[in-house]
């Protein structure tokens, strides 16, 4: 029973040592990432918006995209129809990377943020100079 006292104190110092990354950052949230808008694209536009409002694109991007994909590659369909009836073709590089060129300080931002990979370049090339 004299050994219980080490084991115990080992025990303490391992989960302490274990768990030392989360206390370190208990109640410290990193910061919101805030994508640039600021392209020359972007710039040029007289009326700068997107193809849907700001909100349904933040929390439905993603989705957007993967539909679209679906309906190119499935069923041919190229067109796009906006929500303000407005017509765009249905292209990541065509169309969002008109205006959103700057894809390390937009794109990448929120997807290192959320520690998500975007599996868009298994199809597409990823551009070298945005």
């Amino acid at each position: 029973m004299n050994d219980f006292r080490y084991i115990l104190t080992g025990l303490i110092v391992f989960v302490v040592l274990v768990t030392l990354p989360f206390w370190a950052r208990a109640g410290k949230a990193a910061s919101l990432p805030t994508p640039s808008l600021d392209t020359p694209a972007i710039q040029a536009l007289p009326q700068k918006e997107c193809i849907e409002d700001t909100e349904y694109m933040r929390a439905n991007h993603m989705k957007l995209l993967e539909d679209w994909r679906n309906q190119v590659v499935r069923d041919g369909n190229r067109t796009y129809v906006a929500s303000n009836g407005k017509v765009y073709e249905m292209s990541l590089e065509k169309t969002c990377f008109q205006c959103h060129s700057n894809k390390a300080e937009f794109c990448d931002q929120c997807h290192n943020y959320l520690d998500v990979q975007p599996d868009c370049w298994t199809c597409h090339i990823e551009p070298k100079g945005i």
